[in-house]
């Protein structure tokens, strides 16, 4: 297993544009520190807001050794807790998600309001503190319809992410929208090949056939340096939807720890359909027009996300294990869309589902040769592994500033 100083070492002597040496895909010693440096440090996206739709609703995440809940209180406000009874550590919600009035041990039945405040212990006995006893809190934000929680004593600063990802959302109008559908998968493979895998479409036209109907694969669409070398039909694009009101122009993080544009689909194409038409029959939000393309907003270490005028989908990433990663996608629609009379679930979801499973192929071949022997690191392509390139150097970045010192532990 490798030592943090071993991992330091690998991230520093890393040559530029190759991927990373096997053990750090695969070594539980790798997996640690990165649940370490990262996952225990960074902001999280948690879950679409409009999944808690009331006073009460849940949902639960497991971040390494963590189990957490994220409930919406009786005031409406989202806040996150860690999902551990402060009587002898049963957990509170075993559930993926759910709805309850209060938060209640199964155990011996503590029970905590929503705020997270214990309000019943049974027989403790005289002296017994209430007020010390309630849950342990978890950073939690709402950018405007996408839940994030951070499990750091002090968080990262979150203000330009918040302040750009509000504006950009807006016109989808989150805070009215609902859940459709939901999908968990587990990928045999570590959650970096999962977001490598995501970062760039070199594999597409060979492996999503469904995708490519309407997304493109050409490397101009996600070119990492922005406006100065955009494609003519992006530029034209962002000038049709600015002029409706969408923000649409990549803007970035400083480090490209998270971005956001908005792209044209294929051929005018309006959703990611086999048809290649709307999926649902009411647009979200203020969407002005069916072509508006697709909003593309990524976040380092767990998420990327489309938002279009029909509908939205969400992509989770969570480490399971050094080589087991859960994904799950959520699709949301228009609060007053009605399955069977606005949309199709499958003609909404097909799509997806196959890309899903069809990434989680990919991933899975990735993770067995790269346990192999034979495997060495290998150079990627500038063209179509741009973003690739550009998310290994972020993850090497800052691996070897929070391992330099040999303290990255840094949750709470």
């Amino acid at each position: 297993m490798l030592r943090q100083a071993e991992i330091h070492a690998h991230v520093t002597a890393r040559k530029s544009d190759l991927s990373l040496v096997g053990a750090l895909y695969c070594d539980p010693g790798a997996y640690q520190a990165d649940l370490q440096a990262i996952w225990y440090r960074e902001w999280l996206f948690a879950t679409p807001a409009c999944q808690l739709d009331r006073p009460g609703a849940y949902v639960t995440l497991q971040v390494g050794a963590f189990p957490v809940v994220v409930v919406r209180g009786k005031d409406q406000r989202i806040r996150a807790f860690h999902n551990v009874c402060r009587h002898r550590g049963q957990r509170l919600c075993s559930k993926a998600s759910g709805q309850t009035q209060n938060l209640v041990c199964p155990y011996h039945q503590w029970t905590y309001d929503l705020d997270g405040k214990l309000i019943h212990a049974r027989d403790m006995g005289k002296g017994f503190d209430a007020a010390a006893h309630g849950l342990k809190r978890v950073h939690c934000v709402d950018l405007g319809g996408v839940v994030y929680i951070c499990l750091a004593e002090i968080p990262p600063p979150v203000a330009d992410l918040a302040r750009t990802a509000m504006t950009y959302l807006a016109p989808s109008g989150l805070a009215d929208a609902r859940v459709a559908f939901s999908s968990t998968i587990v990928e045999r493979g570590n959650w970096k090949l999962v977001i490598e895998n995501n970062r760039e479409c070199y594999h597409c036209s060979g492996a999503h056939p469904a995708l490519c109907r309407t997304f493109s694969d050409n490397p101009l669409m996600g070119a990492m340096d922005g406006p100065q070398s955009a494609s003519p039909d992006i530029l034209a694009h962002w000038a049709r939807c600015e002029a409706a009101g969408l923000p649409s122009r990549f803007v970035h993080d400083p480090a490209f720890q998270w971005r956001l544009a908005r792209v044209p689909l294929l051929n005018g194409a309006e959703s990611y359909t086999m048809s290649t038409r709307a999926a649902v029959a009411q647009r979200m939000g203020r969407m002005p027009f069916n072509d508006a393309g697709s909003l593309l907003f990524y976040h380092y270490p767990n998420s990327w996300n489309h938002f279009l005028a029909d509908h939205a989908i969400t992509f989770r990433v969570l480490p399971v294990s050094p080589t087991e990663t859960e994904v799950t996608t959520t699709w949301l629609v228009h609060k007053d869309a009605v399955e069977g009379v606005d949309y199709d679930l499958n003609t909404l979801t097909e799509v997806w589902l196959a890309t899903n499973d069809e990434d989680r192929q990919v991933v899975e071949e990735n993770q067995k040769g790269i346990l192999s022997p034979a495997y060495v690191p290998g150079p990627y392509s500038p063209v179509h592994e741009e973003g690739v390139i550009q998310f290994v150097n972020w993850y090497c970045a800052v691996m070897a500033a929070r391992l330099a010192d040999g303290k990255a532990v840094a949750a709470h």
